[in-house]
């Protein structure tokens, strides 16, 4: 194989062959997906560690609204980092040893925080489950696709997103119960038993055939298929190529780029990030006084919607469902604005919304009955948003890429994602002073449109395919 004629390795399942039947195949994608629920706990800790550690005495650390801010906003920034690294790593330590390295930061980082006596430690612990953040982001989907059958890899890639959400749920149902720094103690749980798990299963096959450890692969497709998987080996020659610049002239290379890198920064252009700023106060305004509250629901409708896109995931098709989510959340993103249209319309062009006062001037009932649109609008949004364009582009991503440029190729995938999220954010208020917040979630609106129809004519259909399958249609074989 040269770098002129990027070729992946044969089918290691045939799609006319019997359906594997080994059932450690579960227990392995389990094992590394504790990785995203560790990320997700380390995304829904800020949630109710802030609150606590502003009340916090001395001697410990307390926060005020500056460090308050970056100490949720740092963790992107490590994971932008993190995801370069992975890239480098899942490449040359391979997806199990990528996975186990990146319990230590997730450990460290948790620990740093747990013994923080000033803010400075308790950004450095954060910086650090940053990075354990963008390096999992990454191994994780990559090894799950890796092991799986095309039958069913579609679920077990969403569960990857699910236990995310689950893992951003138990740190809000935490949260109500233990203060900041035993919810960081609880937080070193995860990915400990990660680490253990991981420790039992194999590297994925694929990865050992382009090292060219044939018995190896053999024996982590007994253990993760069962002995009746349909397979084959290598042809002598063919061997792991990394990157190089040539590449990007193939359609194989440069199609699967545009699609990864345009689908992580559509997830983070749709809104998600600003729905999620307002959701407390919209919650409390349809009188949900107790925001813990507000964010436990938020996370419950993560969840359910999030398992119910695993469950149809292989059914449905990936096409499908991100383009049913983007026109829910163009509806939901609509109606939003057009809430903050109604409700502050002759208000100052301010981006600091003062909900209560903006409804003032109606009747009592008229108020509460714009606050419930504003409440299903956020659900709505956030169902959708889990349905399609929350797990969807990380198994994409995992999906799309050939085996010789995976690692770096989705090392640039999950920077995008985590450098968008860090701009979005960033530039979040900016955004609302300039064209007010109804022309904020209208603009999100016009992204989501915009997402809608790149997946209609630009990502293909990859369910049932095997991964060198995916790489034929791109490559036009």
């Amino acid at each position: 194989m040269t770098p002129e004629d990027p070729e992946e390795i044969p089918l290691l399942l045939r799609p006319g062959g019997s359906a594997p039947r080994g059932r450690h195949l579960f227990l392995a994608a389990f094992a590394a997906s504790l990785g995203s629920l560790s990320f997700g706990f380390a995304l829904g800790y800020s949630s109710p560690a802030i609150p606590s550690l502003r009340r916090s005495a001395a001697p410990a650390p307390r926060l005020d609204d500056s460090t308050a801010s970056w100490f949720g906003a740092v963790l992107t920034l490590g994971a932008a980092a993190g995801g370069v690294l992975g890239g480098w790593l899942v490449d040359r330590a391979g997806r199990k040893l990528s996975l186990m390295l990146c319990t230590a930061p997730f450990v460290a980082g948790f620990s740093l925080i747990t013994a923080a006596k000033d803010v400075w430690m308790l950004l450095g612990g954060r910086l650090l489950t940053g990075l354990a953040c963008g390096v999992s982001s990454l191994v994780a989907p990559v090894y799950i696709s890796e092991i799986a059958y095309p039958a069913i890899r579609g679920l077990l890639g969403a569960f990857v997103q699910l236990m995310v959400v689950t893992g951003i749920l138990f740190a809000y149902l935490a949260g109500w119960v233990l203060e900041w720094h035993w919810l960081a103690v609880l937080g070193c749980g995860p990915p400990t038993l990660m680490l253990l798990l991981m420790w039992c299963m194999p590297e994925t096959p694929r990865f050992l055939l382009s090292q060219h450890k044939l018995l190896e692969a053999r024996s982590a497709m007994c253990f993760l298929w069962g002995s009746e998987a349909d397979w084959e080996e290598p042809p002598i020659g063919a061997e792991y190529q990394g990157f190089q610049l040539t590449l990007l002239r193939h359609p194989g290379i440069y199609k699967p780029f545009i699609i990864g890198i345009s689908l992580m920064a559509f997830q983070q252009l749709s809104g998600i990030n600003a729905i999620m700023f307002y959701t407390e106060t919209i919650f409390e305004e349809a009188k949900f006084k107790n925001s813990n509250l507000a964010s436990v629901i938020v996370g419950a409708i993560q969840v359910l919607f999030t398992g119910i896109a695993a469950l149809i995931m292989d059914r449905a098709g990936r096409r499908l469902l991100l383009i049913l989510s983007g026109m829910v959340m163009v509806f939901s993103t609509s109606a939003f604005g057009t809430y903050f249209k109604l409700t502050q319309s002759g208000s100052g062009n301010s981006s600091h919304v003062n909900l209560s006062a903006s409804v003032s001037a109606e009747p009592m009932y008229a108020g509460v009955g714009l606050a419930w649109l504003a409440v299903g609008s956020v659900c709505l949004f956030i169902a959708g948003f889990a349905l399609g364009w929350g797990p969807i582009p990380w198994l994409l991503m995992s999906e799309i890429f050939p085996l010789h440029i995976k690692g770096m190729a989705t090392g640039v995938c999950v920077l995008t994602n985590w450098l968008m999220a860090f701009l979005v954010t960033k530039e979040f208020s900016t955004l609302m002073e300039a064209l007010r917040p109804c022309g904020t979630f209208w603009l999100a609106s016009g992204f989501c449109i915009c997402s809608v129809l790149f997946t209609w004519f630009c990502v293909p259909e990859t369910k049932g395919k095997t991964l060198e399958q995916i790489t034929a249609h791109f490559e036009g074989r």
